[in-house]
């Protein structure tokens, strides 16, 4: 099943991603493996995990987290 998830970085900031393993994909953002935002900004804590259907679906739902403010993202997280 793929996943959307988001992860706070060191710095604070938020990173949205999609992954089939999303454990292994967490540790490969610590290991500096990951995006080259998440490299400069470690370590990062997994703070939201949303499965979907699909990944067709899920990368259209980490296209729609990623337009959103940072105000609407923490909204997100808050109501989990």
């Amino acid at each position: 099943m793929p996943f959307v998830y988001i992860v706070e970085c060191a710095d604070g900031t938020l990173y949205t991603g999609w992954a089939i393993d999303v454990n292994k994909r967490v540790a490969a953002h610590n290991a500096g493996r990951g995006s080259r935002y998440t490299r400069a900004r470690r370590p990062v804590k997994l703070v939201y995990v949303e499965k979907r259907a699909t990944r067709a679906i899920v990368m259209k739902r980490e296209a729609i987290i990623k337009k959103m403010p940072r105000a609407k993202k923490l909204r997100l997280l808050r109501d989990t």
